[in-house]
């Protein structure tokens, strides 16, 4: 089986930000996944499970409601490691032009009153939630896209360089 496209970036040099993770024509128009990363891979703790799921319901409400931006909006949730989230978009932008979306929508969750869905007819489990934490990991990823906005390295995966001979061997880091 072929290697799907996320799991051959390398994770050890992936550090939070937002970054293109794939790119694919579906239906006949363009749609882009972005990996909206809030922790550095095997290095960080992960979010914790109950303020991820509150993350995902606040966030996806409110991308689901900007007035600029829900139409395009295809998917926003989870990754399975806990390190992030992936939204999914129409078309095609960079990393940059998606900035002051994701940044908005980190924001967003600090004026939470409530997490929205929260109850047994519309979440699948609906007491896995934790607003306070939501809101500190939020807060937390607002501040870090904030204080590297100039920094490209939060919008592009780290490329690794590799040694090739002129007989075509492949010299990889250790």
């Amino acid at each position: 089986m072929e290697m799907i496209q996320s799991f051959s970036v390398d994770h050890t040099k992936i550090v939070p930000g937002i970054f293109i993770s794939r790119e694919d024509i579906v239906g006949g128009g363009k749609v882009t996944t972005y990996d909206i990363r809030l922790k550095r891979p095997n290095r960080e703790p992960v979010i914790d499970v109950a303020a991820m799921h509150s993350l995902e319901h606040i966030i996806a409400t409110f991308l689901r409601n900007d007035p600029d931006w829900k139409d395009e909006v295809i998917y926003w949730g989870p990754m399975g490691c806990l390190t992030g989230f992936y939204l999914i978009l129409k078309g095609s932008r960079s990393s940059r032009e998606i900035y002051e979306l994701v940044l908005s929508a980190f924001k967003s969750v600090e004026k939470a009153d409530a997490v929205p869905g929260a109850a047994p007819v519309n979440c699948g489990h609906y007491l896995m939630h934790n607003l306070g934490m939501a809101k500190w990991y939020a807060a937390e990823f607002a501040e870090y896209l904030e204080s590297n906005s100039e920094n490209a390295g939060i919008f592009e995966y780290s490329k690794t360089e590799r040694l090739v001979t002129d007989d075509g061997q492949h010299f990889f880091d250790s």
